[in-house]
C-alpha cells in the first residue's frame, strides 16, 4: 500500500521559499550584549569611616 502525498502548487512552493528559503542574517555576539553598571555609584555608601568597625563590633 503506497500513499502518495499531494504535490504543493507552484504558488504554495513560491510562498514557502520566500518565507523559509534563506537563513536570517547572523547576529554578532557583540551586538547581543549590553554592558551597564548594576547599580548607580553612591559616594556616601563608599565613603570609608575609620570608626565604623568599632560601632559594628562593639555594640
Amino acid at each position: 500500500m503506497t500513499s502518495e502525498r499531494p504535490r504543493p502548487s507552484d504558488a504554495d512552493e513560491t510562498r514557502r521559499r520566500a518565507r523559509f528559503g534563506t537563513l536570517p542574517e547572523r547576529v554578532r555576539a557583540e551586538d547581543m550584549v549590553e554592558e551597564r553598571p548594576a547599580t548607580v555609584p553612591d559616594s556616601a555608601r563608599d565613603a570609608y569611616d575609620s570608626d565604623e568597625w568599632l560601632v559594628r563590633t562593639c555594640l
